[in-house]
């Protein structure tokens, strides 16, 4: 006979909480939240950047490089039907504990969302093909970022959704600025800068059919959100964008977000 877990106290929370390292700021209980590296003000707006446009209910969602799963648990929360959190560095990372932070997150949630282990770059049709796809904070911090959008494009059904460290965004033609080393941010896994004009074309390239694209929220346009759609996409899936969005099909579009 399987019984449940005993739940434990809010002291017992608090201290396994406190022996995590978290980068998402995740209420657990009225007065407990998670330390995270982003504040809950900044994921609550960010989360209404990537996901209110859209309407996830009933849909099978994968979130590529979950870390702590704050995402993978907003999917849940808004209806999605199944959602299947993966990653791989920060899981298996021995200060952050990622795998335990995320584990910990969903049993106090108590949503029904998936994990599975595995790398970016070993992402096949095998893992399932999922109507949604989301790859946030994932695209730079790879040294083959092309490969793995192409991964991707193979196991998305109906939409892409990406958010990226951007450079480069004062030019019109499609470019990556490379960062040896730990030059961009002290960080030595922070290998990529797009801009806008490289992610549309690639996005065309691999055969999605429309993009879409904001600056982030609190950021600005040194990150970029892009949802790109496949040639099955449901109409029902798009809620509507407000006017932080652009239609990268739009002639003009590109040279209108370039910055100095």
């Amino acid at each position: 006979m399987n019984l449940p877990a005993a739940r434990l106290s809010d002291a017992e929370l608090l201290t396994r909480m406190q022996s995590f390292h978290w980068w998402h700021s995740i209420p657990l209980r009225p007065g407990l939240t998670t330390m995270g590296g982003k504040s809950e003000a900044i994921m609550a707006q960010e989360e209404e950047a990537l996901l209110a446009p859209f309407d996830l209910t009933g849909r099978s969602v994968v979130d590529i490089g979950a870390w702590n799963g704050a995402f993978s648990f907003a999917a849940k929360r808004r209806g999605a039907a199944r959602v299947l959190a993966t990653d791989s560095y920060t899981w298996n990372h021995p200060v952050w504990r990622g795998r335990e932070a995320f584990e910990l997150a969903r049993a106090e949630l108590g949503l029904d969302v998936e994990a599975k282990m595995i790398d970016p770059p070993d992402i096949t049709e095998r893992l399932g093909l999922f109507d949604v796809v989301m790859f946030l904070g994932v695209f730079y911090h790879l040294y083959d970022p092309l490969d793995v959008m192409a991964r991707l494009r193979r196991i998305t059904r109906q939409m892409l959704l990406v958010e990226t460290h951007q450079d480069l965004t004062g030019d019109a033609r499609p470019g990556m600025v490379f960062y040896p080393s730990d030059i961009l941010n002290q960080d030595a896994t922070n290998w990529w800068g797009p801009n806008p004009a490289l992610m549309l074309s690639l996005l065309l390239q691999l055969g999605f059919t429309r993009v879409f694209y904001r600056d982030h929220p609190t950021l600005g346009r040194a990150r970029g959100i892009y949802a790109a759609f496949t040639p099955e996409v449901e109409d029902s899936l798009v809620r509507g964008f407000d006017s932080n969005w652009l239609d990268l099909d739009v002639p003009g579009a590109i040279e209108g977000l370039l910055t100095p």
